[in-house]
C-alpha cells in the first residue's frame, strides 16, 4: 500500500466513513466517503487520491459500486478500485467521455433524475462540468445524505460557493444549485475541501440560507 495522508477512516455516521484527507493539488482537500448501508453493496462517493485506505475499506466490506460526482475525481485510482474491489463505476453522461479515458469502459452512465437499485437518488446538477451529478442516500438513523461533489462546498472563510470554475457554465450551475436548495439533507459532503472540512452536519440548519449564499458567489 502507498503511504498517504496522516489519517485513516473516520466515522462520521455509523453507515458512513470518510477517507484520510488528500491534496492532488497545493491548498486543496479531497475525500471519499464510504456507505455501508444494511442491505449491503457498499458504496464509495468520489474517488481516493491513493490506495492507502485500501486494507481498511476492505475490512469494512469492500466497495460494490462507485459514484463519481464529476470527471475531475477520475483518477488513476479508479481503475485499482475496481481492479482491486470489483467495484462498478457510475457517473454523469456529459462526463463519460472524459472518464472513459481515465477509468476505461463498462461504466454505468446517469443522464436523468432517479433512485437507482442501490438505493442512491440520482440528481444531475450540470453546472461545473456537463455531467456534475449530486446523489442523496437515506442514511442510518433516518438521516438523509447529500454528496455535492464541487457543485457547492465551503470555501476556507466557512462561506459556501458554487463550483464555477474557467470551464463551467455558470448559468446551468445556478439551475442546478436552486434544484438541490429544495432538498432537505442532514450531513452534506462535498469531494472538494478548500477548508480542510468535507462534510457539514446541517440538522436544524438552514440549506437553502447556505445555498443562496452559494448562488450569490457566482455574481462575483
Amino acid at each position: 500500500m502507498l503511504n498517504g495522508g496522516t489519517d485513516m477512516l473516520k466515522k462520521i455516521r455509523d453507515d458512513l466513513w470518510e477517507t484520510r484527507g488528500e491534496s492532488p493539488f497545493p491548498g486543496l482537500t479531497t475525500h471519499a466517503y464510504l456507505w455501508t448501508p444494511p442491505s449491503g453493496g457498499n458504496v464509495l462517493f468520489y474517488s481516493t487520491v491513493t490506495d492507502a485506505d485500501f486494507d481498511e475499506i476492505e475490512r469494512r466490506g469492500g466497495v460494490a459500486h462507485q459514484y463519481l460526482s464529476h470527471h475531475d475525481e477520475a483518477g488513476p485510482m479508479v481503475r485499482e478500485i475496481a481492479r482491486w474491489f470489483g467495484a462498478r463505476l457510475h457517473g454523469g453522461l456529459g462526463d463519460a467521455r472524459q472518464i472513459e479515458k481515465v477509468a476505461g469502459g463498462g461504466g454505468m452512465w446517469l443522464d436523468h433524475r432517479q433512485v437507482d437499485e442501490n438505493g442512491v437518488e440520482v440528481i444531475p446538477t450540470p453546472g461545473h462540468t456537463p455531467g456534475s451529478t449530486c446523489y442523496l442516500v437515506n442514511g442510518a438513523g433516518g438521516e438523509s445524505y447529500l454528496f455535492t461533489g464541487d457543485t457547492i462546498y465551503t470555501e476556507r472563510d466557512g462561506s459556501w460557493a458554487a463550483g464555477n470554475l474557467s470551464f463551467s457554465d455558470p448559468v446551468a450551475l445556478a439551475t442546478s444549485l436552486r434544484l438541490i436548495a429544495a432538498l432537505r439533507p442532514d450531513l452534506v459532503a462535498s469531494s472538494a475541501a478548500p477548508g480542510g472540512a468535507g462534510t457539514h452536519d446541517l440538522r436544524g440548519d438552514d440549506w437553502a440560507g447556505k445555498v443562496r449564499q452559494a448562488l450569490a458567489s457566482l455574481s462575483h
